[in-house]
């Protein structure tokens, strides 16, 4: 069995750290019990470059091809680790060009990548919920095992360092405020339902090479079940996001939208009152259950008939800075459905778009000024069995070399009021201003 257990539950991120180009790839669940998976060794990688001309190579193919070769049952003894083999897996928001012709691309001069998917034949997972660390290495790599466990004892703890921020830009609030008015005549017009509208902050650190840091202060400041870290070399993804998109284990399938905020409170009266008021809030629960609506048509699209189900509906979840609404939707997969058709079916989600999807996606390419790239995009892995498991790519930074970029979005609706949307903008961006040093 090509797994070594060992107990405790070591930071990865100081491996990560220390060898990049061998440990690209983190994915952490803070706050809460689960696992850490730190992706070893990449045996091929194929990253997808924007294309300001829309005409990018496509993704779903090459998926499919490779997914076509190396597709195969979990080897004896893996099938409780949630990495058993497969590839760490990017999905830009833009990608959703390949999957939608009638929304216009909207791509800058840019070098950040589109999309990724990388073969991983080996990974360190961490299990906090047992306090037990698994190596692991498919059985053609098995001689990596050694080399990780070496790695693992040489390696020391992720000390942190200061990260200085030179510039901060927030994007002028009146593009935000004019869109949601926009938006709110659509809605009037019969148009559209409901539009997430993000806006954009940009920052310039003092040093190149910082993402670590960043990382290190972003899971402090914002800690959230689905967070990592994705060095592209160049480019570098840095989350903590709280909502993933889909998990498909045992041929069943979820995804757990959030749809409602509040910002929190810093007297336990008050957030509890806070947290009651966003609840039951009749605009809030009325948003929230058009968007479980959109996630179960989704899903229908790749489940059996009659299995999709709401098995949690309308859960307040507190963060660091916000509460939020969540639910579960969940079914049963069709047989032989390819991991292409889950995250065409499901990319991007229904939540960080808006309702109907088609539509909203094309508001938020006339309204909003700059491509969203990373934002509100996915990353995760898929494993050889076609499991898999795939975050939202929100509380996120964006990186190249000292620029700094990240964004954040607002649900507007028809009796949405503009001032209170910009406010919640800013409440979502809390954690990541914190994590720069430039939030009380």
């Amino acid at each position: 069995m090509p797994v070594i257990q060992l107990p405790g539950t070591p930071d990865l991120l100081g491996l990560h750290a220390a060898n990049p180009l061998r440990y690209p790839y983190l994915l952490q669940t803070l706050g809460c019990s689960g696992w850490d998976i730190l992706f070893a060794f990449p045996a091929q990688s194929q990253i997808f470059p924007s294309d300001t001309t829309g005409q990018e190579q496509a993704f779903f193919p090459i998926l499919d091809e490779e997914w076509a070769k190396a597709a195969c049952l979990p080897e004896q003894g893996v099938a409780k680790l949630p990495f058993h083999g497969g590839w760490f897996v990017y999905l830009g928001y833009e990608l959703l060009h390949q999957l939608e012709s009638s929304v216009a691309p909207k791509l800058q001069v840019s070098k950040f990548p589109l999309a990724a998917l990388v073969r991983i034949p080996a990974a360190i997972m961490v299990d906090h919920a047992e306090g037990q660390t698994y190596l692991f290495a498919e059985e053609a790599h098995s001689h990596l095992l050694e080399d990780l466990r070496t790695d693992l004892s040489d390696v020391t703890e992720y000390e942190d360092s200061p990260v200085r921020v030179e510039e901060l830009e927030e994007e002028d609030e009146q593009i935000f405020l004019q869109g949601v008015a926009k938006i709110k005549r659509y809605i009037l017009e019969g148009d559209v339902f409901q539009v997430n509208l993000a806006r954009q902050w940009q920052a310039r650190i003092e040093h190149q090479g910082s993402a670590v840091g960043v990382y290190a202060r972003l899971r402090e400041s914002n800690p959230a079940p689905f967070a990592g870290i994705a060095d592209f070399g160049s480019h570098q993804i840095i989350s903590s996001s709280p909502e993933r998109l889909a998990r498909v284990r045992g041929g069943v399938i979820e995804t757990r939208p959030i749809a409602g905020t509040h910002p929190r409170a810093l007297l336990a009266e008050e957030d509890e009152l806070l947290r009651r008021q966003l609840i039951a809030s009749p605009k809030e629960r009325a948003e929230h259950i058009m968007l479980v609506d959109l996630e179960r048509n989704d899903l229908g699209r790749v489940c059996e008939p009659g299995s999709v189900e709401v098995s949690e509906l309308m859960t307040v979840c507190s963060y660091a800075h916000v509460h939020h609404i969540e639910s579960s939707v969940r079914g049963r997969l069709r047989e032989n459905t390819a991991p292409s058709e889950v995250m065409r079916a499901l990319f991007p989600g229904g939540t960080i778009t808006g309702c109907p999807k088609i539509r909203t996606m094309q508001i938020i390419s006339e309204l909003e000024p700059s491509p969203r790239y990373a934002y509100t995009g996915s990353m995760g892995y898929l494993n050889l069995d076609g499991s898999m498991d795939l975050n939202i790519l929100i509380r996120s930074f964006m990186l190249e070399g000292n620029a700094l970029t990240f964004k954040a979005g607002a649900g507007i609706v028809a009796d949405s009021d503009p001032l209170r949307e910009l406010a919640e903008t800013r409440a979502k961006a809390k954690g990541l201003l914190r994590a720069l040093g430039a939030a009380q």
